[in-house]
């Protein structure tokens, strides 16, 4: 798929204020199965200084400082973007998939983050162990069957619904609502794979689903680390394992990292601020749908040509 994405925010304040740093998630990724072809990032006030940086899972962040003071603040990211459908997982792990609990002491080190429990000490939170041992149960121990399940149950204890303000929650606290967003039963996901050995993260990025709704929003879903297979992106609150149609921005083992714009300003007491927000997708025709549907054009053609009307000779 090759899409153009024109993702913009706009912020008023009631009174001039100072824009302290700000940090822009906005980038998508440009390697593995997706490719980015081209992205501008428009910043109005014109930051004082701007700069990117890799951050700690890879990913492009942008990071920009302001002088003076300012009434309105507008951001705008245009990003073209062609991806493609990840192969399946089965023929990477070519019989070798991974048992689990999977083994800590077998996983790369850089992969310690993505294990770590969510709660303040580091330990799991007990509503993600019961659902990862309820997973466990009916998957005989496979990896694969085990995400399969996780999705399945997570689907039918958790109903989904959309929460535009507010940071992801804790798993404990999404299983007792039995209702959450997108980042809740992602967060739900990534800990529960993380109780059994599997480093998992959250991300944050678009879904570009089919029909076109009305509005797009963005998207948060989980990428789990599976030996021989590599980070491989599970939806929750979609269909489980994710497609061409899923534009990645930011990963991180803490969701609040993949925030698309952080920062913070300062004014005179009794300041207010109003945000709006717009995503503009359009769906293109990648170089490779292009390149398929010329050479069926032109063998039709052939096929057309050739199996024309026969040709009736001449009486001498």
């Amino acid at each position: 798929m090759r899409a153009r994405v024109n993702h913009t925010f706009t912020y008023s304040y009631s009174a001039p204020v100072l824009l302290g740093p700000h940090r822009f998630c906005l980038k998508p990724r440009g390697q593995g199965f997706q490719r980015l072809l081209d992205f501008q990032l428009t910043i109005s006030p014109q930051p004082g200084r701007q700069y990117p940086l890799v951050a700690a899972s890879g990913d492009e962040i942008i990071r920009a400082r302001f002088n003076g003071p300012c009434e309105a603040f507008s951001v705008q990211a245009s990003s073209l973007v062609e991806t493609e459908t990840p192969p399946l997982l089965q023929a990477c792990l070519e019989g070798n998939e991974p048992l689990l609990p999977y083994p800590v002491g077998h996983l790369n080190g850089d992969l310690a983050g993505s294990l770590e429990g969510w709660l303040p000490n580091g330990q799991h939170d007990p509503a993600a162990v019961d659902v990862a041992q309820e997973a466990l149960m009916g998957s005989d121990q496979r990896a694969l069957m085990f995400l399969q399940q996780l999705v399945e149950i997570i689907q039918d204890r958790v109903k989904y619904t959309q929460r535009h303000v507010g940071p992801a929650w804790p798993a404990g606290r999404t299983l007792k609502e039995r209702v959450g967003s997108c980042r809740d039963l992602a967060m739900l996901m990534v800990e529960a794979c993380r109780c059994v050995g599997l480093p998992a993260r959250f991300v944050s990025g678009y879904h570009l689903v089919e029909p076109k709704p009305e509005i797009y929003d963005l998207h948060a879903w989980a990428e789990v680390y599976l030996p021989g297979a590599g980070w491989r992106g599970f939806d929750p609150s979609g269909s489980g394992i994710i497609d061409d149609r899923y534009i990645p921005l930011a990963t991180s083992s803490k969701p609040e990292l993949t925030a698309a714009v952080t920062g913070s300003f300062s004014g005179p007491n009794g300041v207010e601020s109003k945000m709006s927000w717009s995503i503009e997708a359009e769906i293109q025709e990648s170089a490779i749908q292009a390149s398929a549907i010329e050479k069926s054009t032109i063998q039709e053609s052939t096929i057309h040509e050739s199996t024309g009307a026969p040709e009736v000779p001449h009486p001498l």
